[in-house]
């Protein structure tokens, strides 16, 4: 019997129960006949076809196995750039966050700073004019003592 070389190993089971099934029956035994050389056939063909289908059947499961590793690679490389990149952010936030901050105080300081040279400031004006005020009385009572002196001689 000659076998066609493309056939798996599924075909030939089914070709081999095929045959058993349209076997002659042996009267009052349950048993069949069935061609020996036929059986053989078969047989020899599944061990032929067997190493091809193993093989390639083991390829699939290593490419299998290479596709899911590389898939899980690929995977933890997105993992960890996404959360490199999330603490990124979250720095570069702490980081805008902390400078708002220090501006905001800056601008605090500034503005304390600025009330503090106002007063300073309306002070020492005060201060002048008061001194100025003292000066120009103790000038205006001298002109007056002095027109009064003129004025008496």
């Amino acid at each position: 019997m000659a076998m066609d070389m493309d056939m798996d190993i599924m075909e030939i089971v089914d070709m081999l129960e095929e045959t058993i099934d349209k076997a002659s029956s042996v009267p009052l035994t349950g048993k069949v006949m069935v061609d020996k050389d036929e059986l053989l056939d078969y047989i020899q063909e599944i061990r032929l076809v067997y190493p091809d289908e193993l093989k390639e059947a083991k390829w699939v499961k290593e490419e299998r196995q290479r596709i899911l590793s590389e898939a899980e690679s690929r995977a933890e490389a997105i993992q960890k750039n996404a959360e490199e990149t999330q603490m990124q952010l979250i720095d570069e936030h702490e980081i805008t966050k902390r400078a708002y901050e220090q501006a905001n105080e800056l601008v605090n300081a500034a503005q304390s700073k600025s009330v503090e040279i106002k007063t300073d400031t309306d002070q020492y004006v005060d201060d002048i004019l008061n001194d100025a005020e003292h000066r120009l009385d103790l000038l205006l009572r001298k002109i007056r003592e002095d027109r009064s002196y003129f004025n008496n001689n």
